[in-house]
Parts: C-alpha cells; structure tokens; sequence
C-alpha cells in the first residue's frame, strides 16, 4: 500500500482562516465524490467555522481522563478502522493528553499517511520548531506545542493562508476569533500590528523558499537552462580587486528592493595561469557578501564572459552586476572587455548593470601571470599583425594618398608600427617590423624607387639610422614593459607572503582553508599536501582540496617537496618557474599550519588527561559520602544480626536483610555508574552496533522498576535500530530510574516510541516538578544533581551516563518540558539501513 499524500495549510498567525480553508477543501472533495471524513476539527467556538463542518462525517473523538479532568483526542484506531480516502486533522503541531497513542499529533497523521490515507491539515508558521526564538524575540511568547520542520516540508502540498494584519484585527475587534472578553487583551499583546506584520514576512519567506526548491527541481528534471525570472537573483562578477566591496554592496542594496532577493558573488579564475587577485582581498569578499547574506562562489574558465553567464544561467540569475573595466582606455581598442561583452551576450532574459567605481581605467592590480601567459595567443596576434600588416597599409596609404609627405616623416610613420609591436607583442614582432619597415622604405620611397639599390649614400645612412632607432626603441619598450610587469609581480608576491605570514602570527590553523587558497591562487584543480614517516613508507594524504587529489607526488603537474617527507602536489596544469618561489612559501606555510594542527591535537589529549585528573579528584569527594551511607547501614544491620544480646522477630529479621539488599543494590548501581563514567572519560566506550528491535531491549532496561511504575507504548511496527543493545538498555534504565525518583507517587512514567525521517524516537515522560530551562543542559554533566534532588539519591552520573552512551551509538538525549508539567527526556537512534516503519495490519473485527 502506497503513503497518502499529505497537504498543509499553513497561516501566519492564529484566526487567519486555516481551518475554514482545511473544510473547504473538503466540501470540495466531498462534491468530486472523495470519502472525506473529520477525524479531528476544533472550531473554538467560531460560529462560520462551526457551520463548515456540517455535511462532512465526523469520527467520534476518543476521551481520555487526565487529572482529574475528561479531554478529547483524535481516535487514531478509529481513522484506521474507517479508512476514509481522505482526512481531515486540524491542529498538527498540538501535543496529545497523556495516556494517548502518540505523544504528538503530527505523529498521529505519520500513521494515517503511512497506512495510505492522504491527510489535509493545518499548521500556524509560529508552531514551527526551528523559528521558536525567533517567534519568542517577535512576540514575547514562546510556544511550547512545536513541529519539526522537516514534518512540514515533507508535505505533497502547503498552502499558505495569508490575511493582512489589518483585517485580522478587524475580524478579532469584531469577535470572529475570541471571546469578547478576550478581545481587548489580544488586540494589546499578541495581535499587535507589528507583531502580526513580523509574523506574516516570516511566514511568506518561509513558503518562498519552499517554493523555490521545487522551481530547482523541475528545472532540473527537465534541463531548463533559460532564466525564469520568478525571484530577484543578483549575480556579482568580481575579480578580486579593491572595487568588489562596491559591487557587492550596491548588489545587496538591489537584492533589499525586491523581497526575497538573493545575492551571489561569484569570482573567475582564468585556467592559463596565476590568477590576478588578491587572495586576502577575496577573503575579506567572501565575508561581506557573507555577512550580507549572500554566498561567495569560486569557478574556473578559460573565457571569463562565458564563465559568468553559465554560472548566471545556472542559477536561475535575474541581474547581473559588473564594475567598470578596470583597463586604460587604450585598451578597449584591442578588446571590448568583461562588462561590455556580458553585457553584449546577456541576452534579453538577464539584465546587466554596470558600476562605476574609484578604481575604474586605473589599471589592474594584483599577482600578474608569466609572460607568456601575460601576453597569449591574442596579444601576440595583433603584435605581429601591427608589426607586418601597419607598414603595408601605411605604404599603401602614402604611395597613393600622400605620396610627397618626405623621407624623414615617412621613416616617423613606420616607426611607429614598430613601437606599437613592441607594445603588443614584444621583442620579436617589433625587430620583424623595423626590418620589414626598412625594406618597404627603401623599395618604394628611396630612389631609384621600386628597386631594393640606394643611390643617395644619405639615404643609406638615414635607413641605418631608422634600423637602429626602431631596434633601440624597440628593445627599451620591451624591456621597459617586461620590468613593470616583474615590479609588480614582486609586489602582489611580497603582499602574499606578508599575508602569509601575518597568518602565522595570528596562529590560524585551517589546513583546508589554506590548500584552498593555493587552489585558487595558482588556478589548480586539486592541491594535495602528502606526507610519509620514512622513503620506503607508502605516502598519506594530510590535507587536500578540490576534485581528485593525487596520491603520490609522482602523479601531480607541480610537486613541491617539504623536506625529506613530505611534499605539496598540485593538479591541474604545469606552472612556470618563477612562480614556484611563491608556491615554495605556500608549502612551508602548510606545513607549519600541519605541524600547529597536531600540537593543538596534543594540548587538547593533555587538557583532556588534566580533565581527567580533575574529574577523579571531584569522584573521591563526591562519592565520599554516597558509598559510605549504604555501607554504614548494611554493617548496622549486620551487626544487629550478629549481635546475641537482641532476640530479633523473624519480621525483624527481614526487615534487616531487606536493608543489607538495598544498600547492595545501591553500591552496586553507584560502581556500575562510577565504571562507565571512567569508560567514557577515558575513551574506551567501542559500541558494538547491531541491528535490534526497540521492544526487545526497553522492557529489559525497565527490569529494576516496579511493574506499575512505568507505562509503556512500543509499537511493534517499529524499524529497527542500529545500536549496541547493552549501552541502550543501560541508558535507557539510568534515564527511566531518574524519571521514576521525581515521578509523583501512584503515577506511572510514559514511555513511548515513533519513527521520524531515519531517526527513531523514545520518550521518557514524567509528572515531576521539572527543569527550568536554563537548568536543562547542566543536568546531563557529570556529578551533577538538581536543586531539589532527594538527599542520598546518588552522585549525579545517571543522566552523564546515558548522553555518553547514545552520543557513542550515534543517538542523542535532550531534555524538554512536558505539557502540564514535568521533564520528558528525548532520547532519537538511528534507524538502520532501509529499515523504514509499516502500516500495522487491522484484525479483521476492529471497531470504533
């Protein structure tokens, strides 16, 4: 049998109509010819909503007594006796009596989903579990009946149940929703216009992205790459310099215009070579964008254009954010630039906004790449096509056009294709172009023309003298181009290693963050730094980032060792050799930070010895009166018994015996708890997980608890857990003992179970005088007792105890309050494998 499907109505405060929305549905379905019944609708007493749920059957509700006082409840074996297609459960997020099948309502519908019956019910946004202190903050309430979250968002539908927080009020001025004698005070305190506003945005964006990660699933099943411009996405193209805190700042002011706009700072690494960023300037990037509440996002490409919009696209981008070039104006002629060719291939579904900034036409700064890389196939194009093809055109051009302009100013004109080759391309196009330009000068402007001869020995002399200025300058522009770009590929290196070694002074010790920094510096694929004890030991990955690290310094494109044992390898392209000298100080940087990561390891087992130390020093004083009080009562009553001047009754007798037991048991039970606090201090706690049945070790755990003492509820239809079934039914015994001792007296402890996702939860419920809330965690510390705890109850170690044992098995234990008073202690396991809960089987003469 197949899950129901599941549909909420979700409302941003109480009275906004989820419940009338909830009956409407069903009229609806009712009219398509749908088997929908109520099994669990509360109208408070509001006449409209009364009037709805005439028409639709409703189960009888099942009534349970509870302090002396009869309360009503959603009859589950009766829903799933009917076995209606549909029902319908108001209310998810309430808490049953005490005493009813599960402990949640929401657990409730979990049954009647799993047993195929599709459920429509209703859920205010304050109720849910993660936005409790938010709600607290807004309103001054806290709301003690909680979902979890993921029970919501597992829903096949939500609906949201919107109503401004004006007409809310109306309808509460008009007594739609309270009582009139409640009116006045809910107007003042809760349904505040603020609050109610507040309220409303949280709801909405909670429904957003809701909404969103179904937008991102259909795109994806169906590999939509357009934009679908249903919520502002702000992509910002930075490049790692000084402008990009400008753009990220105007992209979130854009984002704030549009509600839910999101914001996402993406920076590209070219793949030939060093990247031109600072990588402490894109550090302090990623945390703007990140304190702004947008995402910092890293990718490499060969075309930055191309690069930008895949990524724009891919994330369903609406707006894309560019600074001005940061390139000399003359640069523009050879390449329109990032911003403007974006701009060009946007395309209309994606709007480009450029931003102006101090750093605009200044120039880049930052780490320069190798020569080579500086220049690439481009630059060399146009180098050699200014030097060859300039004195062509240009021959062309004053042959026919100005043919009487003069030797001299001709010579002028060729040497200046050669100055702008040696610009573009270097040493190489500009001597190609002073010689090509000497042989055009004397075949088609010295006389005799059109022949490769001199007449005029001043001519001769003349083209020697061009020849030897056009080299000169020439060699002086390639030089004088070669020694800026060294100039500042010494400065952007020496703002590294200061970096570098600031981080040393300021002891940070992320090993991951720093590989990733090389990645990103250098444009790698992976950086992987390997280690091994002696030449012959196989070598170990220490620390590595990005896709497919090597194993072996063998395997990588750049190795750089780290003395004799250890070495940083890096995959991805083969790098030049003047940028090793900067690679060598990322090497010794890591291996500091690696040497500082195993120190940090070992002050921390130190602290950990001293810890131990000091826990031993607190059980010698603690347990100093906890052993010798039942000691000093089992030889009391020793004593008696071999004392010869008292004639003892046989009740007597036993009533001696009865205490040398008890203060047995208890010795026993201090040890027991005394050993396994010692086990987990010292590490020696090795869970032996096993697949087990949740009934089959609880009952075990409850052995040493009066029979009447504690009711339970293990459903059989339970998935099995993954657990070591000793350490449970140790914790679960220490856990249910505490809750026994603060039980009142003639009152049973609650101990129920239920499935959630691939989590399995037990509850331990009591009736005590319960835990403050600040209070809840420093019960679960060991040697620690509440204020009010009965004197020789033990040393504080029970619940210690337990948190260990099932934070060993992967499980874990908090403590919450239990409605109407008390302490009920969660305790989650992991369920194991596939193992997921069924639907239990109706015997055929079930009723209602």
């Amino acid at each position: 049998m197949g899950r129901g499907t599941f549909r909420i109505h979700l409302g941003s405060a109480p009275g906004v109509g989820k419940t009338y929305a909830m009956l409407s549905e069903g009229h609806r379905r009712v009219e398509r010819g749908t088997d929908v019944v109520v099994a669990f609708v509360e109208h408070h007493d509001r006449p409209r909503t009364e009037v709805m749920l005439h028409g639709l059957e409703q189960i009888a509700r099942r009534e349970l007594e509870y302090r002396g006082t009869t309360f009503t409840e959603m009859d589950v074996d009766a829903v799933l006796a009917r076995r209606p297609a549909v029902a319908l459960v108001d209310e998810l997020a309430h808490s049953n009596v005490p005493g009813s099948r599960n402990t949640k309502r929401w657990q409730d519908v979990e049954e009647l989903l799993r047993a195929g019956i599709d459920v429509v019910s209703t859920v205010n946004i304050q109720h849910l579990e993660s936005l409790g202190d938010v709600v607290e903050t807004i309103t001054g309430v806290r709301q003690r009946e909680t979902v979890p979250d993921e029970v919501v968002r597992r829903a096949d539908q939500i609906e949201l149940v919107d109503m401004s927080p004006q007409a809310l009020r109306r309808r509460m001025a008009h007594g739609n929703i309270y009582q009139p004698d409640k009116v006045d005070a809910a107007l003042s305190n809760y349904f505040r216009p603020g609050n109610l506003t507040a309220l409303r945005e949280l709801a909405l964006l909670w429904v957003a992205d809701r909404v969103d990660e179904y937008l991102r699933e259909y795109r994806g099943e169906h590999d939509i790459r357009t934009t679908w411009q249903a919520r502002e996405r702000i992509v910002v193209g930075i490049t790692g310099g000084p402008e990009g805190r400008t753009l990220i700042r105007r992209a979130a002011r854009l984002a704030e215009k549009g509600s839910g706009g999101e914001v996402l700072a993406v920076y590209i690494a070219r793949s030939d070579g060093l990247t031109a960023a600072s990588p402490k300037e894109l550090a302090v990037q990623r945390t703007l964008v990140e304190d702004l509440g947008g995402t910092f996002h890293h990718v490499i490409g060969d075309s930055v254009p191309d690069a930008l919009l895949e990524f724009a696209r891919g994330v369903n981008a609406t707006q894309i954010v560019l600074g001005v070039s940061r390139r000399r104006s003359w640069q523009s002629v050879f390449s329109p630039g990032v911003s403007a060719t974006v701009a060009r291939e946007s395309g209309p579904d994606l709007d480009v906004h450029i931003v102006t900034h101090d750093e605009a036409a200044k120039g880049r700064r930052g780490l320069p790449v190798p020569q080579g890389a500086r220049l690439g196939r481009p630059r060399l194009l146009w180098g050699w096509l200014t030097g060859l093809a300039g004195p062509a055109l240009l021959t062309v051009l004053l042959s026919r056009v100005v043919p009487e302009l003069g030797l001299a100013n001709d010579m002028l004109l060729f040497l200046t294709f050669t100055v702008g080759a040696a610009l573009l391309g270097g040493l190489l196009p500009a001597l190609a172009s002073a010689a090509f330009g000497s042989l055009l000068l004397n075949y088609c402007f010295t006389p005799p023309v059109h022949e490769l001869t001199i007449a005029d020995p001043r001519n001769m002399v003349a083209i020697a003298i061009f020849v030897g200025v056009a080299v000169s300058v020439a060699s002086v522009v390639d030089l004088a181009a070669r020694r800026t770009h060294q100039a500042a590929r010494l400065r952007a290196e020496s703002e590294i290693l200061s970096f570098l070694a600031g981080s040393i002074l300021r002891g940070e010790t992320a090993l991951d963050a720093l590989l990733e920094r090389v990645r990103e510096t250098f444009a790698m694929e992976s950086v992987a730094l390997l280690e091994r004890g002696t030449d012959v030991d196989p070598w170990t990955t220490a620390g590595s980032t990005g896709r497919n690290p090597v194993p072996r310094p063998e395997d990588a494109d750049v190795d750089m060792p780290i003395g004799e044992n250890m070495a940083l390898s890096l995959s991805g392209r083969v790098l030049p050799a003047e940028d090793r000298r900067v690679l060598g100080a990322f090497a010794a940087q890591a291996a500091v930070v690696l040497d500082r990561q195993r120190l940090v390891c070992e002050a921390e087992e130190a602290r950990r010895l001293i810890e131990g130390h000091q826990i031993r020093t607190a059980l010698l004083a603690a347990v100093s009166h906890d052993l010798r009080t039942p000691l000093a009562g089992i030889k009391v009553a020793v004593t008696s018994l071999r004392s010869t001047d008292v004639e003892w009754s046989e009740e007597d007798r036993g009533d001696l015996l009865e205490g040398i037991e008890d203060g047995a048991d208890r010795l026993d039970h201090l040890i027991g708890n005394l050993l396994d606090m010692s086990r987990l201090q010292t590490g020696t706690v090795v869970p032996l997980i096993r697949v087990t049945d949740l009934d089959e070790v609880v009952p075990m755990a409850l052995a040493g608890v009066p029979e009447d003492g504690v009711d339970l509820d293990i459903p059989e239809t339970l998935p099995m857990v993954a657990v070591d079934r000793g350490l449970l039914e140790r914790s679960v015994a220490n856990i249910v003992e505490n809750a026994v001792k603060y039980n009142p007296a003639g009152r049973p402890v609650k101990v129920s179970a239920s499935a959630l996702a691939d989590r399995l939860e037990l509850r331990v419920v009591d009736r005590g005088p319960g835990v403050p809330d600040e209070a809840k965690d420093r019960i679960f510390e060991a040697f620690q007792r509440h204020g009010d705890a009965p004197a020789g109850t033990g040393v504080g170690l029970g619940l210690a105890v337990a948190r260990g044992f099932l934070e060993a098995m992967d499980g874990t234990l908090t403590a919450e309050d239990t409605p109407g008073g008390g302490l009920t202690m969660v305790l989650t396991l992991p369920i194991a494998g596939d193992a997921r809960p069924v639907a239990g089987e109706l015997p055929a003469d079930a009723t209602t």
